[in-house]
Order: C-alpha cells, then structure tokens, then sequence
C-alpha cells in the first residue's frame, strides 16, 4: 500500500504541474510573420489569437486575396511556433519523457 500512496502522491503533484504550465502557456506569447513582415500575427502558446497587424500598404482594395494569403501564412507561422513552445514546456512538466506522437498531457 505504500506504493500506491506514493503514486497517488507523484499524480497529484503531476497533476499540479500541468496546471501550472496551462498558466504558462496563455502567458507565453509567439509572433508568426509573412510577406517579409508586413503582416504579424501574435499568438499565445495555447494558439490563441492576440493580435494582427498589416502593414497600411497592403490595404488596398484590388489585393484583397494577397492580404488573406498572407495573413493565414502568419498565422500558420505562428502556430508552428506555439506548438514548439508547448512542446518545450511540456518537456519541462515531463521530464523530457517521450510522449507517443499525437498523446497530450493530461490524458
């Protein structure tokens, strides 16, 4: 029995753990950019949007396609950069334990 009272133990402060670095990734922010930085898009590590910018130059009625394209390209950068930073805290919360591809922490 005093196993299980130790693994409970270490699940509650894992459990902790994961709270914690669910805090630390809405603090954590990423910059995704495109068209050479005209358009910013700012991301959490959680892949919330905070906030885009678009360079005044882009605003033009007759590029109306480019400036979609380039948004959803910042925005594609920015979520690359947040799951990163989601897999480098993770790695802190685990130890560096090597999850199977595509399992997420809490189960």
């Amino acid at each position: 029995m005093k196993n299980l009272g130790q693994m409970l133990k270490q699940a509650q402060q894992m459990q902790q753990k994961m709270a914690d670095m669910q805090q630390a990734l809405d603090a954590i922010e990423v910059e995704g950019r495109s068209g050479g930085g005209l358009v910013v898009v700012r991301l959490s590590a959680k892949g919330d949007l905070r906030d885009v910018k678009i360079d005044p130059s882009l605003l033009k009625a007759d590029e109306g396609e480019i400036l979609e394209d380039l948004i959803k390209a910042a925005h594609a950068d920015a979520r690359e950069k947040a799951q990163e930073r989601s897999q480098e805290e993770m790695k802190k919360v685990t130890g560096g334990l090597n999850l199977p591809e595509g399992m997420q922490l809490p189960f």
